[in-house]
């Protein structure tokens, strides 16, 4: 029978948490550059970030050791309220890869569990057709949102007014140049965090 690989991660929920951003599943640790989200060095998610908020796309980039620069990044996530975690929280790799296509979903993930957690969160942002797929699966929802786009819909068990952003995959993968996925994602920030004014008042603070 085919090995059931658990989640190796604990959700990354900050205080303040304006967003949950959730993958698919992280690859096998051989291709771990880290012991965090998106650890493969070649995927591209902390250069996106690094490029939207410090203008510099190698700001979490440590190149000489071809990892990235976790308490820092970890610093960043915490100060801007970005939360982390994947749709499945156990699945079978049939091939060995991260590919979406080569995941079976064995369990997936209690996304209405983490929101409890996060009351202040407001967006759950998916970074791949499988995570979306899965997610509005489990929340019941008819329509899922164009790439770079979203969809509103309500929270039932408290109320809660939020949106489901579908962003690119930062997959190299994904036929897209970072600056473009920049672009989208930059986007989706500055509507989360109440307008272009807000966002750019945060950038010019992160870069003092």
């Amino acid at each position: 029978m085919p090995e059931v690989e658990r989640h190796p991660f604990e959700p990354f929920l900050p205080v303040g948490c304006k967003m949950l951003m959730l993958g698919s599943f992280p690859p096998a640790p051989k291709r771990w550059c880290m012991e965090f989200y998106y650890p493969n060095f070649t995927n591209d998610m902390w250069r996106i970030l690094s490029y939207i908020f410090f203008k510099d796309k190698d700001y979490f980039v440590d190149k000489a050791r071809k990892t990235f620069r976790l308490e820092q990044l970890k610093f960043f996530l915490e100060h801007v309220g970005i939360g982390l975690y994947d749709m499945a929280s156990a699945v079978i790799r049939r091939t060995g890869t991260a590919a979406d296509k080569d995941l079976e979903v064995v369990e997936p993930t209690d996304v209405a569990g983490l929101l409890r957690r996060v009351p202040s969160c407001q967006a759950l942002v998916t970074t791949g057709q499988l995570a979306t797929d899965v997610l509005t699966s489990r929340f019941h929802l008819v329509r899922q949102p164009q790439v770079g786009s979203y969809v509103p819909f309500i929270f039932e068990e408290d109320g809660r007014e939020m949106r489901l952003y579908r962003m690119p995959s930062s997959s190299r993968a994904y036929p897209m140049k970072v600056e473009r996925k920049s672009d989208i994602y930059e986007k989706m920030f500055k509507e989360v965090m109440g307008g272009t004014e807000n966002f750019n008042d945060l950038s010019t603070y992160l870069l003092e």
